[in-house]
C-alpha cells in the first residue's frame, strides 16, 4: 500500500515509524512531516488543511490510505471532502467525518452527546453572548473553582479554571462579548470542577467494532511537580499503574461501549481514533473531553507498545472488520520525556542545531526541520524521547539517559515525569 500521514509533529513521526515497519507499506509519505519523518517517509510540503493540494498528492502518488494526525483537517471535513470526490472516494481514511469530529470541535456538542447516552461527566451549562447574564447567574450558584471552556477549537488554550467569582464573571464576558478566543468562544460551556487524577483512553473503531488501545497518562504543566503554565504535554507513561482490572472494566462498561453505541444510535459514522480524556474521581471514571485523533505525546508511548502490524489494523478499520483483530501489547512500560525550546510555552526561539540524536533510539521528532542536512528546532516541543522498561521508573530513567546525550541551545525538559505514580 501507498500511505500518506497528514501532520508534522511527534504523533505523526511515531505513526510513520510504526507504519514503515510493515511489509505491506510500499511507499510512505508525510504532509508536511518534519526532520524525523524524513528518515522513514517522503515529506510533502503541504499544509494539513490544504485539501486541494492533498488531493493532488494522493492522485500523483497513488495513495491507498490516508492517516489524519491532527484535529483541524478532521473538524474542517477532510474525510467528507474525499468521500464527495469520485477520484478520491476509494481512498481509505483513518479519521472521522465532519459530524463525528464535532465531538472535539464543539464542547457543547460533546456534552449533549454524553448526557444523551448516560456517559458520566461533569455537570454543565452552555451560554452565548445573548445569555451572558444567565451565565453570570449560573456562576453565582456554582461552587469554586469555576471552569470556563470555549466551545470551539482554541489550540489548547480555551479552558480557564478560576477561583474568584468576579474574575470568572469578567472572563465569561471577555470570552462571549470580546471574542477572547475568537469564534471558538462564541459559545462557552461552564462546567463543574472535578478533583481527581487524569488519564487518557484511546479507542480505534471502524464504526461498529472497536479495540481499546493501551491507556496513558500525560503531564501538561511546564514545571516539576505539575507547576507553571499548561503545555501541549511534557511527557507520558503507559500503562497507567493506578488502572487496575476493576477500574478498566468501569471505563469499558460506563464510557467506551456507550460511546461507540451512542454514535451508532445517533447514526454518526465513525472510522478512526477516539481519545477519551478521563478523570478518576473517588474510584469512578468521568469524561473530561473527547478528541477525535490520537493524543501527543501519548502516541509516543501507546504506539510503541502495540505489537501488531499497524497497516493490518488500519486495513481492518477501512474494511469494517476490526473485530477480526486481536490486539497484542507488550507488557513493558513505555515512558516519553519531551524536550522543549527555551521560553516554551510562551515565546521561544527557533533554528537551533540539535546534536546527539541516536538513530537506534526511539526519539520521535516534533518541532524539527532539516536545514542543509542538519536537524534544527522549529517548534516549542522539539523531541519526545521514548524508552521501554520493566516499570515506569526504569523506562523514565532510560529516557533521561538518552536525553543527557542530546543538546540544542536552550533545551529544557521536566526531570520528574512519573513522579506521582
Amino acid at each position: 500500500m501507498n500511505i500518506l500521514v497528514i501532520g508534522g509533529g511527534g504523533r505523526e513521526h511515531t505513526l510513520c515509524w510504526k507504519l514503515n515497519q510493515s511489509a505491506q507499506c510500499k511507499n510512505l509519505f508525510a504532509a508536511p512531516g518534519n526532520a524525523g519523518t524524513a528518515s522513514c517517509a517522503t515529506n510533502l510540503p503541504l499544509g494539513v488543511s490544504d485539501f486541494e493540494g492533498l488531493k493532488a498528492a494522493v492522485l500523483e502518488h497513488q495513495i491507498d490510505l490516508v492517516v489524519v494526525g491532527p484535529e483541524d483537517p478532521l473538524v474542517l471535513g477532510i474525510h467528507d471532502f474525499f468521500l464527495q470526490d469520485p477520484l478520491l472516494a476509494d481512498v481509505g481514511i483513518i479519521g472521522p467525518q465532519k459530524e463525528a469530529a464535532t465531538l472535539e470541535g464543539s464542547k457543547a456538542f460533546a456534552k449533549a452527546f454524553m448526557n444523551r447516552h448516560d456517559i458520566p461527566t461533569a455537570a454543565y451549562a452552555e451560554f452565548t453572548a445573548e445569555t451572558v447574564r444567565e451565565g453570570e447567574a449560573y456562576l453565582e450558584q456554582s461552587q469554586p473553582p469555576y471552569v470556563l471552556k470555549a466551545d470551539g477549537l482554541a489550540a489548547g488554550k480555551g479552558v480557564l479554571i478560576l477561583d474568584e467569582l468576579e474574575e470568572a464573571k469578567k472572563e465569561l464576558r471577555h470570552m462571549l462579548l470580546e471574542s477572547k478566543f475568537g469564534k471558538a468562544s462564541s459559545k462557552v460551556v461552564i462546567e463543574e470542577f472535578l478533583s481527581g487524577i487524569e488519564l487518557s483512553c484511546f479507542v480505534l473503531t471502524d464504526g461498529k467494532n472497536y479495540i481499546t488501545l493501551p491507556m496513558a497518562k500525560d503531564y501538561k504543566r511546564i514545571g516539576e511537580g505539575d507547576t507553571g503554565l499548561n503545555t501541549g504535554g511534557m511527557g507520558a507513561i503507559s500503562p497507567v499503574p493506578f488502572v487496575d482490572d476493576l477500574f478498566k472494566e468501569k471505563i469499558e462498561n460506563q464510557i467506551v461501549r456507550p460511546t461507540i453505541e451512542g454514535l451508532q444510535k445517533d447514526s454518526i459514522p465513525y472510522q478512526g481514533f477516539i481519545f477519551i480524556g478521563l478523570i478518576k474521581v473517588a474510584g469512578e471514571p468521568k469524561v473530561i473531553e473527547y478528541n477525535v485523533r490520537m493524543g501527543d505525546p501519548e502516541t509516543e508511548v501507546v504506539i510503541p507498545r502495540v505489537k501488531n502490524d499497524l497497516v493490518t489494523i488500519f486495513k481492518a478499520v477501512q474494511e469494517k472488520r476490526l473485530h477480526e483483530v486481536e490486539l497484542e501489547v507488550t507488557p513493558e512500560t513505555a515512558a516519553t520525556v519531551m524536550a522543549v525550546s527555551k521560553g516554551y510555552p510562551e515565546a521561544y526561539e527557533k533554528g537551533k542545531v540539535i546534536l546527539g540524536i541516536e538513530k537506534d533510539k526511539m526519539i520521535f521528532q516534533a518541532g524539527t526541520q532539516l536545514v542543509e542536512g542538519a536537524i534544527h528546532t522549529s517548534g516549542g516541543r522539539v523531541l519526545a524521547v521514548t524508552s521501554l522498561g520493566e516499570d515506569h521508573q526504569q523506562a523514565v530513567q532510560k529516557s533521561y539517559k538518552t536525553l543527557s546525550k542530546i543538546d540544542f541551545e536552550g533545551i529544557h525538559y521536566r526531570k520528574d515525569i512519573g513522579f506521582d505514580l
